[in-house]
């Protein structure tokens, strides 16, 4: 079976099921049972000292797309099972990061980006096109994602800016200008702003060689990225982009992504 034939496969399972999903489920008596999780957090690899979810190491392609497909299910409960199977994201399109062995802290970033890119040093350097990056992280957040700008400063340099693309602070045109106006290498960002950049026509995605989830960040109640519908649905419908879903698995130059 080719990687495609395995992509559309595990589409349509996945639209099956949430189409089951949807039916109402009774007891004899009529009352509507309770649903079981499909997925049990442990909360001991919840680290909210250091704000880090370790389960999401240990997770390979596969556990990571079961993942997504699952919490895209139950959040978008509203959409078609047609919809679902367009977001699903395929365990052929994540990279394999489990070999990472350090914390996956802000600290740390920075060598999780040069060791899963195949020439690091062209890390710091950005496409002669303005607002074209090679390489955009997603957040959750505003604030989280102003803090995940000031740990890849060191990408940066004259003629090369690491682009804030995110709304806590900054408006749509403020970032569209800036965009239209610098070479950027690297760009920071919320899934909506990042979508809304890419319809307005200010950042381009003709360079684009990677893209990094955010995913082991939680908050002080333990949620992350990939926890609430609030970032979890604007996240898959970025990553489902059709432009991105044409290059994850291109047979040269295939796009990365990576989940840190």
């Amino acid at each position: 079976m080719s990687n495609n034939e395995v992509a559309v496969a595990k589409s349509e399972a996945m639209a099956s099921k949430a189409k089951s999903k949807k039916r109402a489920r009774t007891d004899e008596g009529g009352a509507r049972k309770k649903r079981k999780a499909g997925f049990q957090q442990d909360d001991s690899l919840l680290d909210t000292e250091a704000g880090v979810n370790q389960a999401i190491a240990a997770m390979d392609p596969q556990l990571l797309a079961d993942y997504l497909a699952q919490k895209t299910s139950r959040f978008g409960s509203d959409l078609s099972p047609v919809e679902l199977a367009d977001l699903y994201i395929s365990p052929l399109y994540i990279e394999d990061t489990t070999s990472w062995q350090e914390p996956r802290n802000l600290e740390k970033l920075p060598a999780f980006l040069e060791k899963y890119t195949k020439e690091p040093e062209k890390l710091k350097k950005a496409p002669k096109l303005k607002g074209s990056p090679h390489t955009i992280i997603v957040s959750g957040a505003g604030l989280r994602a102003a803090d995940v700008v000031r740990s890849v400063r060191k990408f940066s340099s004259k003629g090369n800016m690491v682009a804030k693309l995110f709304a806590k602070h900054i408006k749509l045109e403020e970032a569209s200008k800036n965009l239209k106006e610098h070479r950027t290498g690297m760009a920071v960002g919320t899934p909506a702003r990042l979508n809304d950049l890419v319809e307005n026509g200010s950042l381009s995605l003709a360079n684009l060689e990677r893209l990094v989830v955010d995913a082991s960040h939680i908050d002080q109640k333990k949620r992350g990225v990939l926890d609430m519908k609030d970032t979890l649905m604007p996240l898959v419908r970025w990553l489902a982009r059709k432009e991105f879903k044409e290059k994850y698995g291109a047979t040269e130059k295939p796009l990365q992504l990576l989940f840190y």
